[in-house]
């Protein structure tokens, strides 16, 4: 297999970067009543999760995800599953930690971690929505959709461009994600799946520029 390459283009650098940026909800964290993390491919969500209900931001988890094409690979016995055990290796408590290993998208995250929590009868008005950094705005548009009152916040690891790239080891995987997330934000929103949010007409420029040099893969 030919090694994948973790260096982003400087002829892409502009485009990529302006989705990373745009995808980027910017929220100021602060405490919740519980913090979910969204199963993907990418373990640095349930690390950053970790260090976030370390820190005191939430006292209670849900790790939420079944599998996916691009995780049952890495992530045989589920994302949720996985997540939970990377979560106890880095020391937080089994007590403090649900998993919901059914849900297959980001709807499914938002309405099988809300059900899980009601028959648990806890009360939640305040999530922190932790996920990969390109999947905030979607899951952001998803939660104020499917479950309106709560007060959501969305939080990634706090990495560079070029750090996240380095730590998945495959460039071309990661613009790919972010072009097929710029897309669902509008697809989605017309579909009835997520709240409408506007994408600036620079955004839906680096979109059109970066599909048509063929970072397609993700596209619906």
């Amino acid at each position: 297999m030919p090694e994948r390459s973790t260096t982003l283009p400087d002829g892409l650098r502009a485009d990529v970067q302006m989705l990373w940026d745009y995808h980027d909800m910017h929220h100021e964290l602060r405490p919740a009543d519980v913090g979910i993390g969204l199963g993907s491919h990418d373990l640095g969500v349930a690390t950053f999760t970790a260090e976030l209900f370390q820190a005191g931001m939430f006292p209670l988890i849900v790790f939420t995800g079944a599998n996916a094409p691009t995780t049952v690979e890495r992530f045989p016995r589920g994302e949720a599953v996985h997540y939970r055990e990377h979560a106890l290796e880095l020391g937080v408590p089994d007590d403090a930690i649900l998993v919901e290993p059914e849900a297959r998208n980001t709807g499914d995250n938002i309405t099988l971690t809300r059900a899980l929590l009601e028959s648990r009868g806890i009360e939640v008005g305040s999530v922190v929505l932790i996920s990969r950094p390109y999947q905030q705005r979607r899951a952001y548009a998803t939660c104020k959709k499917l479950w309106p009152e709560v007060d959501v916040i969305c939080a990634s690891r706090p990495l560079p461009l070029d750090e996240y790239i380095e730590s998945i080891g495959d460039v071309d995987r990661v613009i790919n994600m972010l072009v097929g997330d710029t897309q669902r934000i509008t697809v989605y929103a017309e579909r009835g799946f997520a709240i409408h949010q506007e994408v600036p007409d620079e955004v839906s420029r680096a979109y059109s520029r970066l599909t048509q040099t063929g970072f397609t893969r993700r596209l619906i």
